[in-house]
Formats: C-alpha cells, sequence, structure tokens
C-alpha cells in the first residue's frame, strides 16, 4: 500500500464546509491502496469557525494524525478589539461594521500582513513536524495539501522540495481570495506579494487541482500552470437513515453561513410580497448556521423576520436533516465580481437530497449549469423577483395538492459522490509515482 501525507489545516473537530473534502479524501484512501497520514492544527491553538466532534468519527481507525501548534492572529484581534474569538473567526467579522480605529486596523493587518492568510503562523510549526515524520517514519510515496487556507501549501511546498517528494496542491477557492480581498483593505502590493508567494509555491507542485471548471481557468490563466478538476461532492453514506421532520409546513431551508455577499436578498421582497397578497400562509424560512446581521437586518426591513427560524451551528448530521426536510433548499451565490464562477460545495449535498434547490446567482453561472444538468433546480438572477416569486407559486401548489415537485434523482447525484472523487485524485498520485 503506498502512503500519502495529506496536510489539511482543517480537519475534525473543525466542523464548517471547509472540513468535509479532505475529511472524505481520507476516508475512502484506503479503499484505493493509499494509507494516509495527516498533518493538521492541534484544535487547542487553532482558528475554527465552528466545531464539530462528530465528525471524528469519519476518520478511519489507526489513520495517524499530527496535531501540531500553531500562533493565532485571531486571538490577538479578538483582544485587541475586544470580541469574543469566535466572532474574530466567524461569519460576522466580515460583516461587521469595524467603525472603531483598532478595528479597522485590525483588518487593515489582516488584510495586508498576513500573508497569503491569517493561519500562517500554523506554517513552521506544521513544516517541523512534517519533516520530523518524514525522517523517522516509513517513506511517503506523494504529498497532498488542501487549501484554504493557502498556507497549507507552503508547508508541502517546503517538504516536497526538501525530500523529493511529488506534492497535489488541492485548490478549493482562489488564491488570492477574491471575496476577501473586495471586502477588506487589501492594498495592491499586498495582493502582488500574495501572487509571488503563490506563483513560486505552486511552480514546485506535481500536479494541481481546483473545484470548478471557471477556478481552473482563472488559475490557470493568472499563474500559466495546468489545474486538472475534481469537484466537490457528497458522502452517500452521511444520507443514510436521515431522520425527517415532518411540521406540517412548506420550509425554505438554508444550511451554513450566511454572509453579506451571500444575503439573499431578493428573497425578502418577495415573501413579503406574497404575504401581503395573502399567498403562502404555511411557509417559513429556516436558516441552519451562522448568521450574519445585514441578513437580519434586510429580513427587518421588509417585515419578514418573524417567519425565520433561526437554528445556530450544527453537526453536519443535524444540518442533513433540515437539507432532506426542506420543501426548497435555497443557495445564494456570493455577490463578488467572479460569481458565474463559483460552485459552492453545499450544492453537491443539496443535490443529494433530492430536493428543489432555488438558487440566487447568475443564471448563465456555473452552478446554474450544474443545476440544469442535473435536474436539480433553477438560478435565478439576483434582479429577478418576479421569477423567483412564480416558481415559488409553482412549488407550493404543488406541495399543497400533496405531489411535490422533486430535485435531483439519485442516479443523476450519484456522479458527485465522494468515493469516486477520491478515485479521481489516487489516479493521479498513481500516475505521479509509478515506477
Amino acid at each position: 500500500m503506498k502512503r500519502v501525507l495529506f496536510i489539511s489545516y482543517y480537519f475534525p473537530p473543525s466542523g464548517g464546509s471547509g472540513v468535509q473534502r479532505p475529511l472524505k479524501f481520507v476516508k475512502y484512501f484506503r479503499e484505493f491502496n493509499w494509507d494516509p497520514t495527516v498533518l493538521t492544527v492541534d484544535p487547542k491553538f487553532a482558528s475554527f469557525p465552528d466545531l464539530d466532534h462528530a465528525l471524528e468519527a469519519d476518520i478511519p481507525a489507526n489513520v495517524r494524525v499530527i496535531r501540531t501548534r500553531s500562533r493565532d492572529p485571531y486571538a490577538a484581534y479578538a483582544k485587541w478589539t475586544g470580541r469574543k474569538k469566535s466572532d474574530a473567526v466567524g461569519v460576522g467579522f466580515l460583516g461587521a461594521e469595524h467603525t472603531s480605529f483598532k478595528e479597522k486596523m485590525a483588518r487593515w493587518v489582516r488584510a495586508n500582513a498576513f500573508l497569503p492568510d491569517a493561519r500562517r503562523g500554523w506554517i513552521r510549526f506544521a513544516r517541523q513536524a512534517g519533516d520530523q515524520e518524514i525522517q523517522d517514519s516509513a517513506p511517503f510515496d506523494a504529498i497532498v495539501s488542501t487549501g484554504p487556507p493557502h498556507s497549507a501549501h507552503l508547508v508541502a511546498s517546503f517538504l516536497s522540495k526538501k525530500h523529493g517528494i511529488p506534492w497535489v496542491a488541492d485548490i478549493r477557492d482562489s488564491w488570492p481570495d477574491v471575496a476577501y480581498a473586495e471586502s477588506l483593505p487589501t492594498m495592491r502590493l499586498a495582493r502582488k506579494i500574495d501572487l509571488a508567494i503563490r506563483d513560486k509555491a505552486l511552480q514546485l507542485a506535481a500536479g494541481r487541482i481546483v473545484v470548478s471548471e471557471d477556478l481552473g481557468t482563472s488559475m490557470e490563466a493568472s499563474s500559466g500552470l495546468k489545474y486538472d478538476l475534481i469537484r466537490n461532492g457528497f458522502d452517500p453514506e452521511d444520507f443514510e437513515d436521515v431522520r425527517l421532520i415532518q411540521d406540517g409546513t412548506f420550509t425554505l431551508v438554508h444550511t451554513g453561513n450566511l454572509s453579506p455577499a451571500r444575503n439573499p436578498l431578493p428573497l425578502w421582497p418577495v415573501l413579503a410580497a406574497g404575504r401581503a397578497a395573502g399567498k403562502w400562509q404555511l411557509l417559513k424560512i429556516v436558516l441552519v448556521g451562522n448568521v450574519d446581521g445585514t441578513v437580519w437586518e434586510s429580513a427587518r426591513k421588509h417585515g419578514v423576520d418573524g417567519m425565520i427560524e433561526h437554528i445556530p451551528y450544527v453537526p453536519h448530521e443535524e444540518a442533513l436533516t433540515h437539507t432532506c426536510s426542506a420543501s426548497v433548499l435555497v443557495l445564494p451565490i456570493n455577490r463578488v465580481s467572479n460569481s458565474a464562477g463559483i460552485v459552492t460545495g453545499k450544492i453537491y449535498e443539496y443535490l443529494a437530497a433530492g430536493r428543489p434547490v432555488l438558487g440566487l446567482g447568475d443564471p448563465e453561472g456555473e452552478a446554474s449549469q450544474i443545476l440544469r444538468e442535473s435536474g436539480g433546480g433553477r438560478m435565478f438572477d439576483y434582479s429577478n423577483e418576479a421569477g423567483i416569486a412564480d416558481w415559488i407559486d409553482s412549488l407550493y401548489e404543488a406541495w399543497v395538492l400533496g405531489s411535490p415537485l422533486l430535485g435531483a434523482s439519485p442516479e443523476r447525484a450519484a456522479a458527485y459522490s465522494r468515493r469516486s472523487q477520491t478515485g479521481q485524485l489516487v489516479r493521479m498520485l498513481d500516475s505521479l509515482t509509478e515506477g
């Protein structure tokens, strides 16, 4: 069995969407004759937006997990501004007004001094631990790193170069991160330095992976390097024996963090107009996860905040209960300059749930294409309130008649299973380590 050193900052007990891809790769590696060792951060020194200890059950028995120290700038930020550390790390960080001098200064430092990201304090510790592991253990055939945080790739590039081990970089979000760059006071010089750090590191990789076609195209154009596509997905085993909620309501559900860029802005006036017209009497909205204050402000402005049931962050298993119980799943795409190319990780679990997906974003974008090809739902432009209202009308009417409309079929969703995606990664590793 070949051996791979898998480097990921996010790993259980970390929760949230960023942990699912590395966890599932590690879960299924051995089925393809690869034995993983994980290099990650010790939770005591980590900046995790959420914790989900239940995910630890997915780590295969006897998989070695190396957990290291890290220097945490978020703790310093929280102390400097008088906030809780959870507020500094969580979804509220980008949405808060940050009007005080201390907050503005902290954001400037975050955007321009911590490159490639605020987890760079982990790099030195992870390099030392990885170096020691490679020297002390049986030889590794390959290294895989996944980011963000892209600091993981700087750990991998160092170890790959020092020990001559082929390395594959898994890029889950753009580097530099467009969403953060547009939300923080990022200087042109900082962006230039970040690009230089990226190019120097990724040129050393034997292989590079992206999660969407658009991300691959933009990264290739920016760096001049080749990227292969391995999409995000879902684990069918997570959907076994999911408990369904049946409370007699027509439920619009969003799971995951709702940041300002994902605020489903057209939904609030649409629901206000529907209520004023006496429609959708049994409709409610369920938001599962961290919700930024700007989202609540928008809902209150239109008088529909009373229709919202908010369930703070819950373990992944419980989130899937709400996903599979939904009448409609809401999928807002970040309102940023490259929104057409954004494919959020949750879209695949939405498809696996088989519920219709109401997408908000570019109707010609890549996420919209996935919804069309899978039969999973429809994508509406943020300005198309009439189209959104009409589609909710049709879904609600079918539900009232006892014949609710469905989303993607199990056959169409199956193409996005985590097991098959691990197989794709393994084929790349095998090709790099033959002979």
